[in-house]
């Protein structure tokens, strides 16, 4: 009896594209020893994007497993990969107008200043230029003018603090480690992955195995 052949298949959690037919290609890595038998499944279409409004589209490995047997009834499939594939659609081009630039300035201008104003609520509400004021008074035996050793030594420290925790100067990182705002993007990421499954499986909308 010959020995069966044996697919690995590694699908990839998201998928960006700009074509409308998707092939099993486009979804992750394969690998197989037969070059007819890779080839062929390669080439296996899976989905489309019939409508241009339709931007994403959900597709289940046991959708593929079907298909592949359909394909080669006596081909073995190892997944070692996602069970589930996510396919954006994007577009084509992403024209730079002003309207992107104007962007980018408001969200800067929210990430200042809505941290800094964060800091400064946070310190008025402990006090702190009063606290920096009696430990001033106590060490010194004379009171502060407002602006001492303290205060500038503690701004220097914060901003220091604030560089060392997000890992990065300018656009340099200072470790190879993920910053904790790459960590959380990660996170949230998955969640919104994971409900995205989720709400397409219970909505019906999954291209799954009939």
């Amino acid at each position: 009896m010959a020995a069966r052949e044996t697919l690995y298949l590694k699908l990839e959690r998201n998928v960006e594209t700009q074509k409308k037919d998707i092939f099993l290609s486009d979804l992750g890595k394969l690998v197989c020893a037969d070059q007819e038998i890779l080839a062929r499944a390669k080439a296996l279409k899976v989905c489309c994007f019939r409508e241009e409004k339709q931007k994403r589209c959900i597709v289940s490995v046991m959708k593929i497993l079907e298909e592949l047997q359909k394909l080669q009834p006596s081909l073995e499939v190892q997944n070692i990969g996602e069970t589930e594939v996510i396919v954006e659609r994007v577009k084509t081009e992403q024209k730079k107008g002003p309207w992107l630039y104007l962007k980018i300035a408001f969200v800067s201008l929210i990430c200042f200043f809505g941290p800094a104003f964060t800091v400064m609520a946070f310190h008025n509400d402990i006090g702190i230029g009063d606290v920096f004021g009696r430990i001033y008074e106590m060490v010194m035996d004379e009171p502060s003018d407002g602006v001492t050793i303290l205060e500038i030594s503690y701004s220097i420290g914060l901003a220091a603090g604030i560089i060392l925790f997000f890992n990065h100067i300018g656009g340099r990182r200072i470790t190879k480690d993920p910053t904790p705002i790459e960590v959380e993007m990660r996170n949230y990421e998955d969640q919104v992955n994971n409900a995205l499954v989720e709400t397409a499986d219970r909505e019906g909308e999954m291209i799954d195995a009939s």
